[in-house]
């Protein structure tokens, strides 16, 4: 396919840090008469506004958990949520007056969703110069940050996601202040003259962790990565990983390649190692060479944060930036590689939604998977165990066609490469019977003959 158009060297993205503010008292000064109680900072809010949320690791939780309390007492008030925020916004699962809004969901999340106390929101592709927080300005911006330096610069920590657009937009910006919070390039920072008010951030706080795998998802994950690793990835591809069992998973299987760059939306566990030991360099990189570039880290170890910290290869930018169709494809050699819950026979691919039941969300899926098969020697490969148990009973992966209601994350057009612990089907420019007989070959060997009896039927081959 051909490669989308670029400006060489690639324009910067829009949201660029802020100009440090001249005239003004000392940031010391401002830091002290800013600093205030969860409780009162949150007054700000009222009813009516649009309160944004930071992402992920920068959750205020002090900041979350005060505006929830006012839950019954204010009025219209629609939270944008983004990703989970790790704390519960209705006491006892009871409806309040806060319309929270969210677009992916977690574990902690679907309970809440199936309750109709959540709202999904099926998001649209990001660009560079169209974000997707900004369909509406938002009210009041609740994040965490990291302490200023010298110069009253703070950090967004181990998250950028759409903060800085966010930041300069929100007509009120209250920060939590989190000292476990690091620093690192990109537009990672944002003045301490742009917050109206500033708390403490609660003295326990925790690092995300990933859920521990089964024995069996152990030995699955090490066959599709070993398969990923030494038959896909070539040597100087730029790489994404996506959310998810096995493709995050991947970075301790690359360590007999060359010259790998990094372009995610989430940076996961295992590259920095691969950067410490010059697996990870960048060096082929066609858009940001010589550095490692995501929205976010994801759940790395306290370590590999302090080995991260303040290290300038890696820059962190706005998801408008990282997740654009057109900045994927300007990457030369791009490999994306993400999670399904299921494919089915003619390439479609599902990793949202178990029927009608939403499970998590598109995330980068999408974006990533177009923009692969959009640059220059790109591939995007999705992965997924070929079965899984449900209610005690082993059930197919790859499907003859979805369950009813089921989302398609990825179309048909887009499905490149699929791998499971049984091998590895290319479906591009397949034709439909060469499809079938493609994923059939990589479905559990259980599965294989009632598959194809299935295809004759509703396809024909």
């Amino acid at each position: 396919m051909a490669r989308a158009a670029a400006k060489e060297p690639w324009a910067p993205p829009v949201c660029a840090p802020q100009p440090l503010p001249s005239g003004t008292m000392d940031w010391r000064q401002r830091y002290a008469e800013k600093l205030t109680t969860p409780e009162d900072a949150v007054r700000a809010v009222k009813d009516g506004d649009r309160v944004v949320i930071g992402m992920h690791y920068q959750t205020p939780l002090a900041l979350c958990r005060a505006l929830a309390a006012r839950g019954n007492e204010l009025r219209n008030v629609e939270i944008e949520n983004s990703i989970s925020t790790f704390i519960s916004w209705w006491e006892d699962d009871e409806p309040n007056n806060l319309a929270v809004r969210s677009f992916f969901l977690q574990a902690s999340d679907r309970p809440a969703m199936r309750r109709g106390l959540l709202d999904y929101v099926i998001a649209p592709p990001t660009r560079s110069d169209q974000s997707y927080w900004l369909d509406r300005q938002p009210d009041v911006f609740l994040t965490s940050i990291s302490p200023p330096d010298d110069d009253g610069w703070c950090s967004f920590g181990m998250s950028v996601w759409g903060a800085p657009e966010v930041c300069r937009e929100a007509t009120t910006v209250i920060g939590e202040v989190n000292e476990r919070f690091i620093r690192t390039g990109g537009d990672n920072r944002v003045h301490i003259s742009r917050f109206a008010k500033l708390v403490d951030a609660p003295p326990v706080w925790k690092y995300l962790r990933r859920p521990p795998r089964t024995d069996e998802e152990n030995a699955i994950t090490d066959v599709i990565c070993t398969l990923v690793a030494s038959e896909i990835v070539q040597d100087g591809d730029t790489l994404q990983m996506g959310t998810g069992t096995v493709s995050a998973a991947l970075a301790p299987f690359l360590v007999h390649r060359h010259d790998l760059g990094v372009h995610s939306e989430l940076i996961f566990g295992g590259i920095p190692d691969l950067v410490d030991v010059g697996i990870v360099t960048g060096a082929r990189k066609t858009v940001h060479p010589g550095k490692v570039v995501g929205a976010s880290f994801g759940p790395l170890s306290r370590e590999e944060f302090d080995r991260v910290d303040g290290d300038e290869r890696y820059e962190l930018y706005c998801m408008s930036h990282t997740n654009d169709i057109a900045v994927i494809a300007a990457h030369d050699n791009m490999c994306v590689v993400n999670n399904a819950l299921m494919v089915d026979l003619t390439g479609q691919i599902n990793g949202e939604t178990i029927g009608p039941q939403i499970y998590s969300g598109t995330g980068g899926a999408f974006a990533f998977a177009v923009g692969a098969l959009h640059a220059r020697n790109g591939r995007s490969v999705t992965v997924l165990p070929s079965t899984s148990m449900v209610d005690g009973e082993r059930r197919s992966r790859i499907l003859p066609m979805f369950p009813q209601g089921s989302a398609v994350t990825v179309p048909r057009g887009y499905a490149d490469i699929v791998v499971t612990e049984y091998g590895i089907a290319r479906l591009k420019q397949r034709t439909l019977r060469q499809r079938i007989d493609e994923l059939i070959a990589i479905a559990h060997p259980d599965f294989r003959a009632e598959l194809r009896v299935d295809a004759r039927r509703l396809y024909g081959v």
